[in-house]
């Protein structure tokens, strides 16, 4: 098993600044070399501490805000062009930074593209879902509609 100080948010592991121990293929082969995380030493608790203060800089200040943001987030669906076959199958898949794109193009605000969830890779145009972490406590699911550029 590793020791690691993960520096991003990992679904299902933890968010940045906290110290996890996994299996030591993951942390070779995933957790390092995407950045996700550092080896974990006894000098690492001041890096600790430093994402900590960075994470809660990047949070959305109250909640207040997030729960603006939600709302704005979930009132229409996001429009997103791409390119696509004539059976409707896109050329690639939807990623969370096109997501990004479309949401700053719409005007709504800006996202961070980790804090997007897609339950599945989205290969075909039509409605489709993803989630936002805006914050811990607030959680938005938006719609997603991907049509075929022309």
């Amino acid at each position: 098993m590793s020791k690691l100080i993960l520096t991003h948010e990992v679904t299902g592991l933890g968010s940045a600044g906290d110290v996890v121990e996994v299996k030591n293929g993951y942390a070779r082969n995933y957790l390092i070399p995407q950045g996700f995380a550092v080896q974990w030493s006894r000098g690492g608790q001041k890096q600790v501490d430093q994402i900590k203060t960075a994470r809660v800089a990047r949070e959305l200040a109250t909640l207040e805000d997030a729960q603006s943001l939600k709302s704005k987030l979930e009132v229409s669906p996001i429009k997103l062009t791409v390119t696509a076959g004539r059976e409707g199958r896109l050329f690639g898949s939807v990623k969370t930074g096109d997501i990004v794109a479309a949401v700053e193009a719409a005007g709504i605000g800006s996202l961070d593209k980790r804090t997007i969830e897609l339950s599945a890779p989205n290969k075909a145009v039509g409605r489709h879902e993803a989630t936002v972490r805006l914050r811990t406590d607030v959680v938005a699911t938006i719609t997603l509609e991907v049509v075929a550029a022309k």
